[in-house]
């Protein structure tokens, strides 16, 4: 049971093509190949701040914050109230469990 088992190969069936020979070849030191120009960079298109274009980012950025301030608060309001609806089953359990106990 525990004796290792050899997998046998089988036989090849039809053509089998003797292993291709790889002849050495020899490598000639020649000219080195000259560097090729620098490309110019492309120009980029400049922004220019105009005051319109800094007010509309600023009340964008404003408008970023006050929406991921009221859904942080909002997560936050939601965790307290949660949390409190489980403390106040916690003791109302505590208290039918006292209270049963009591009776006995």
């Amino acid at each position: 049971m525990f004796q290792p088992k050899i997998p046998t190969m089988p036989q090849p069936s039809g053509l089998v093509t003797p292993p291709a020979v790889v002849q050495p070849t020899t490598i000639t030191p020649g000219t080195p190949a000259p560097a090729p120009a620098a490309a110019p960079e492309p120009s980029r298109p400049v922004v220019q701040l105009t005051p319109g274009t800094a007010v509309a980012l600023v009340g964008a950025g404003t408008a970023v914050v006050l929406v991921v301030g009221t859904v942080l608060v909002s997560l936050l309001l939601a965790v307290a109230v949660t949390s409190a609806s489980v403390a106040v089953c916690a003791v109302v359990l505590r208290s039918l469990i006292v209270s049963d106990a009591k009776r006995r």
